[in-house]
């Protein structure tokens, strides 16, 4: 079972959420919260898997939500949720350490998937939408990031750089694999090492880093 924390200043969304995701018998809303001023007590009370985090409200914005839930001992996957697919918000929540973004208007059996596959510690988002928002978030071409993240892409080996690539492209460790010709498992495994390496807390940032520092220029 999922256990999830829906976090929306809007009652009917929180509503609406919560009979979508519990339609399906894997997964448990668990508590509510109307601001993200109360995430973080609600994740310490409740432990949820996956925190659901609307991304603009009136105390405390996902964002600054989302860090202090960052910030607890082993913190749960969080997904921000937006009416704006192309969201500043959205980009600095993602590197604040949520694992991906969610449009309200998603259709509900691609949410309740969506959020299986965060739970899963899969990435969430498809091939185009990671090669859009990314893109988009790296496209600040100055020098100094670009430098920074070639400097800690070179703790990793030329093998972990593949599968980093592959990350920064949107693809899945399965599809990685393929891609590849190694095991899912050992792709998980170079995945898990990069994350360290790079001192990242999900694969979004990853790939992130995979883009700034010009891998997936060409």
């Amino acid at each position: 079972m999922t256990r999830l924390l829906i976090v929306d200043d809007e009652a009917l969304v929180r509503a609406g959420l919560k009979m979508i995701l519990e339609s399906d018998d894997a997964l448990e809303v668990v508590a509510e919260a109307e601001d993200g001023a109360d995430a973080a007590a609600m994740v310490r009370e409740h432990r949820p898997d996956v925190v659901l985090m609307d991304i603009r409200m009136p105390r405390l914005d996902g964002l600054a939500a989302t860090r202090e839930v960052q910030a607890l001992p082993d913190p749960p996957k969080i997904v921000v949720l937006t009416t704006f697919d192309l969201d500043d918000y959205v980009f600095r929540a993602l590197q604040a350490g949520a694992s991906g973004f969610l449009l309200k208007d998603t259709p509900p059996r691609e949410l309740v998937q969506a959020i299986k596959v965060v739970a899963a510690g899969e990435a969430m988002l498809s091939p185009a939408v990671t090669r859009r928002l990314i893109g988009h978030f790296a496209a600040d071409p100055r020098a100094d990031r670009r430098r920074a993240a070639q400097e800690r892409i070179s703790k990793l080996t030329e093998r972990e750089r593949e599968v980093l690539i592959e990350v920064g492209r949107g693809l899945q460790n399965s599809d990685i694999g393929r891609k590849l010709f190694m095991s899912e498992a050992t792709v998980k495994a170079h995945v898990s090492r990069s994350l360290v390496k790079l001192n990242a807390t999900n694969r979004v940032q990853v790939a992130i880093t995979a883009y700034e520092a010009g891998l997936l220029d060409d």
